[in-house]
């Protein structure tokens, strides 16, 4: 049931008048500031993953959230520290596997591959072990905004100030690093370990996001805004703010759609997203469009 239902507030296209009819609900408070501090993470994490073209890594990381949540409920613990354990653990294991040789690439997407399908059973396997129905299954798959409280919040918060501090320190060399790794590991960068930190901080980025789009949709946060930033600059620090305003732009409108309509807020995060990403790719291909012809005629052509 939608809460604008139980409420009788339907929306009133009055932004301000919908905003303090939603934010009257502490709930809801707690939603958008998870939400923004879930887009800020996402979307500078994910801007590294869409460089180091690491999307089937943080896809597999995206999916594990929810064995792990699942994992947690089964033994009594909260969601929360499921998420976290379960896609550090696997960030761990990827990070471990050494990655050298012509082959590398693909041993390196066989493991990630490995990884994912037996977490994924293993999520199965949890629910059917639950003694009666696993409530929120759907929440672990595809996102909730309820019952978000003040203590997950300063969680939330706390992981990815971390995250962010460790991201700040390693930027510059990561940056690098995922640019021209050859010549970054000739000058003395410590390739295969920023690699290894690169993960890990995926691995977390990926355990916050889950906790509100769901674990199937933390995909569409990690790297729907950072291949929109991409597409729009090359230019690495404007890349980095065009990801967040836009991760945190998809997370907040997903939100008030959410808030307004029976449907998962997974969906809506995603589908803002995914349209971001289109009009910057048809907007680029307009361009370009337009500019070709002109470079033709002024050769001649």
């Amino acid at each position: 049931m939608r809460l604008a239902d139980a409420t009788s507030e339907g929306f009133s296209w009055n932004l301000l008048t919908d905003l303090t009819r939603m934010w009257a609900y502490p709930f809801m408070v707690n939603a958008f500031r998870a939400g923004a501090i879930v887009a800020v993470l996402a979307g500078c994490v994910g801007w590294f993953m869409v460089l180091r073209k690491q999307s089937f890594a943080g896809h597999t990381l995206s999916v594990v959230g929810f064995p792990g949540a699942a994992g947690a409920t089964l033994l009594g613990f909260g969601a929360a520290s499921g998420y976290f354990a379960f896609c550090l653990a696997a960030a761990l294991v990827l990070a471990a596997f050494p990655r050298a040789g012509r082959h590398a690439g693909g041993a390196e997407a066989a493991l990630t591959g490995t990884v994912q399908a037996f977490l994924l059973a293993c999520g199965y396997l949890f629910i059917a072990l639950y003694n009666g129905f696993l409530n929120g299954v759907n929440a672990l798959l595809f996102g909730s905004f309820l019952g978000i409280t003040s203590g997950q919040v300063l969680v939330l918060l706390a992981a990815a100030v971390a995250a962010l501090a460790v991201l700040a320190l390693v930027g510059r060399p990561l940056l690098f690093a995922s640019v021209d790794p050859d010549v970054a590991a000739a000058r003395g960068v410590p390739v295969r370990l920023l690699a290894a930190v690169n993960l890990v901080l995926l691995g977390a980025a990926a355990a916050e996001v889950g906790q509100i789009t769901g674990s199937l949709l933390v995909f569409a946060l990690l790297v729907m805004p950072a291949a929109t930033a991409q597409t729009l600059t090359a230019r690495p620090a404007v890349g980095l703010v065009l990801s967040v305003l836009i991760a945190l732009a998809a997370t907040w409108l997903g939100l008030v759609a959410a808030y307004y309509s029976p449907y998962p807020i997974g969906f809506y995060v995603s589908t803002f997203a995914f349209g971001g990403y289109v009009l910057a790719r048809s907007g680029r291909r307009l361009l370009a469009i337009r500019i070709i012809p002109k470079g033709l005629l002024g050769h001649g052509i």
